[in-house]
């Protein structure tokens, strides 16, 4: 009897999409736009904290923003509103954006025209972290009610980010949350992790993160 054909899909997956992650860095790199992935789970102010940003720096750079969500427009008005180009785009029910999805988006956008483009990811600390969307860079958002021990639960989320923010600081009177534990449990997972203690609502911390975001930019566009 032959032996039965075993076919490696998640591997053939990822081989794919990394190829493909490849290309459009190159192309975005070509067309000195930068490009960030932002992911958390949901309800830790992703749309808030980019919101804030964007209102800071609109001024300086021509900022486009793509939003992927199961479904709904309301993060992309909060992002129009705020003053930046935003498209939405609906995942059909997946719980991330792969390579393939995220070039759809470049292309509706029109990213050739920003010089920073803003991937804000579909809500969740798992799936999003599995598969390369081409960024430049990929920024984790934490908020302080979820706990400072996320870094060991969801390791693979804090292997693959450049940046962790940790917002909602102005609430930490009445969490038992302790920020030095969560950065030695974000350096275990990756030493070179940069982190960025922030209020979205306050605007406490954002002038560090802000000027990560324009050296990170003018880097990569120079």
């Amino acid at each position: 009897m032959d032996k039965v054909r075993v076919i490696e899909v998640k591997q053939s997956v990822f081989a794919d999409n990394n190829a493909e992650a490849d290309r459009i860095r190159r192309e975005l790199k070509a067309q000195k736009t930068f490009l960030v992935n932002l992911m958390s789970s949901p309800g830790a102010g992703k749309t808030t904290t980019l919101a804030r940003t964007i209102r800071d720096l609109r001024d300086e750079l021509a900022i486009g923003v793509m939003e992927a969500d199961i479904d709904s427009t309301v993060d992309a008005e909060a992002i129009s509103a705020a003053g930046a180009r935003a498209i939405q785009i609906h995942t059909g029910g997946m719980c991330h954006l792969d390579a393939g999805m995220t070039e759809q988006g470049l292309r509706e956008l029109g990213a050739e025209n920003f010089d920073l483009v803003v991937l804000e990811n579909v809500g969740n600390l798992v799936c999003p972290a599995e598969f390369d969307t081409g960024a430049s860079k990929n920024v984790a958002i934490l908020s302080v009610p979820e706990g400072h021990d996320k870094p060991l639960k969801y390791p693979l989320m804090f292997e693959v980010c450049h940046a962790l923010i940790i917002n909602k600081t102005d609430v930490l009177p009445y969490f038992d949350f302790d920020m030095d534990k969560v950065v030695q449990y974000a350096h275990m997972r990756n030493p070179s992790l940069v982190v960025f203690p922030v209020s979205a609502k306050t605007g406490e911390g954002f002038p560090a993160w802000e000027n990560w975001l324009r050296e990170q930019t003018a880097a990569w566009n120079g």
